[in-house]
């Protein structure tokens, strides 16, 4: 009887591990990180998911004053396969996998600028509001192995305000393959003359409406940071998202007089429904 109920017992839990192998398997997101958006569950066809988040964070790039902000989440995705077309907020965008080790994305954003209000302190008078506009962004994430523990990382970002690099290694914590889980990413990041200028630079028209020193900004090294991303599945339905950022400015910019602080940072946290 007791050899009975102890092979009832293996044979139980047996299929317990089992059923939970396959539903991890069913969930398998395309790539296992925390910062990239699956909300297929592994399946081809359309994906639906809403929810809002809420942020702490500099008022404008190099700003000393801090606060709050909500901003949406979730995303509409349609998979076939190692491919994913998604459209997020401001962002229409594909991401693919490739020979397992190779995630490539292209997406068009839209960058809503700079506006002199984003200041509450006035900091910003006489500047005027830098331009809106459209954003090629093309990244592509090279891993070390197709269980995405590490990987390298490069994205270029291109628009009417200039051009802007970024280079990085990335490290993924725990082991789960939806998607859950976290990760850091430690980044250098390049910008041209022109994108230097539309966030840090003065023109001489500027410096007499706003009493600050003229500055022109040249090309190279903007920062270096690093930035934290946490996921977790509540249930079949309700994620829970966070992320954390810090981006120390590189001397040039530290120079300008738009930059009141050495740093910019911002931590967000918030929830996602799926359809």
């Amino acid at each position: 009887m007791k050899k009975l109920t102890a092979l009832a017992l293996v044979m139980m839990m047996q299929g317990v591990f089992c059923q939970s192998a396959l539903a991890q398997q069913e969930n398998r997101a395309m790539v296992p990180l925390p910062s990239v958006d699956d909300f297929t569950r592994g399946n081809d066809g359309w994906a639906f998911a809403l929810g809002a988040g809420i942020e702490y964070e500099t008022a404008y790039e190099g700003s000393d004053e801090f606060g709050f902000e909500v901003q949406p989440a979730g995303a509409i995705q349609w998979r076939s396969g190692d491919n994913i077309f998604y459209f997020a907020g401001e962002a229409l965008g594909w991401r693919g996998l490739r020979a397992e080790t190779w995630l490539l994305e292209a997406l068009i954003g839209f960058d809503e600028g700079r506006e002199e209000n984003d200041s509450d302190d006035g900091r910003l008078d006489g500047l005027g509001d830098t331009e809106e506009g459209f954003e090629l962004v093309l990244q592509a994430r090279r891993a070390f192995s197709d269980d995405w523990r590490y990987w390298l990382v490069s994205r270029l970002v291109a628009g009417d305000n200039g051009n802007l690099g970024l280079f990085g290694v990335g490290r993924r914590f725990g082991d789960k393959t939806d998607g859950s889980g976290s990760e850091i990413n430690l980044v250098a990041v390049f910008h041209d003359s022109k994108y230097a200028n539309t966030g840090f630079g003065i023109t001489a028209q500027q410096s007499l409406a706003s009493g600050l020193n003229e500055t022109r900004l040249s090309g190279g090294l903007r920062s270096v940071g690093v930035d934290y991303n946490y996921r977790h599945n509540i249930n079949e339905n309700w994620q829970i998202f966070a992320e954390a950022l810090y981006e120390h400015f590189s001397s040039e910019v530290r120079s300008s007089p738009i930059a009141r602080s050495n740093y910019e940072a911002e931590i967000g946290i918030g929830f996602i429904y799926i359809f």
